[in-house]
């Protein structure tokens, strides 16, 4: 019986104090993210009208594909989005997004298939036809009309849900 107590104490000191400590490192480290984050989506929120700086970093880091390198800076996430034509050609960091800008950005972004109109012309014309029609976006909404911090954050959750449902 005491072998057995010594056996499991001595494990204990070993393997159970490093991933106590591994543990205690990993969460003193990521623990100041959380209020940063909550309190970037906060911001959002309040915003009548969001930039597409603000738009493709978030949409960038929801995808959770990329890098830190190019989802922790505005600068470097909306050059990036500008590469691959995720954005319209006339969109500059500053610029307030509209649904049709926002519709490009999301189908690209999370790689979602189309219909045969954005197959070929990879249009936001399109692009907005298509999440109108699979419900992401949703209401009473033109094309034109610029996209509040709570109808970006309610279009992504919209996007989320498709996907946990293998919907797209």
């Amino acid at each position: 019986m005491y072998f057995g107590i010594m056996h499991l104490t001595a494990y204990w000191n070993n393997s159970m104090k490093t991933l106590l400590l591994f543990s205690l490192l990993i969460f003193h480290f990521s623990f100041p993210i959380f209020p940063q984050m909550a309190q970037r989506l906060e911001q959002i929120l309040e915003r009548p009208a969001v930039d597409y700086q603000e738009a493709v970093l978030l949409v960038l880091e929801a995808t959770d594909r990329f890098g830190p390198d190019v989802t922790g800076n505005a600068e470097l996430a909306f050059n990036y989005a500008m590469e691959q034509r995720w954005l319209p050609g006339n969109a500059a960091m500053s610029t307030t997004v509209n649904f049709r800008g926002l519709s490009l950005l999301i189908m690209r972004a999370f790689e979602i298939r189309g219909g045969v109109l954005f197959s070929i012309t990879r249009s936001q014309h399109h692009a907005y036809r298509e999440l109108v029609y699979r419900s992401i976006i949703q209401g009473r909404t033109d094309p034109q009309m610029a996209v509040s911090g709570e109808y970006l954050l309610f279009t992504l959750n919209r996007v989320f849900t498709l996907i946990d449902n293998d919907l797209l």
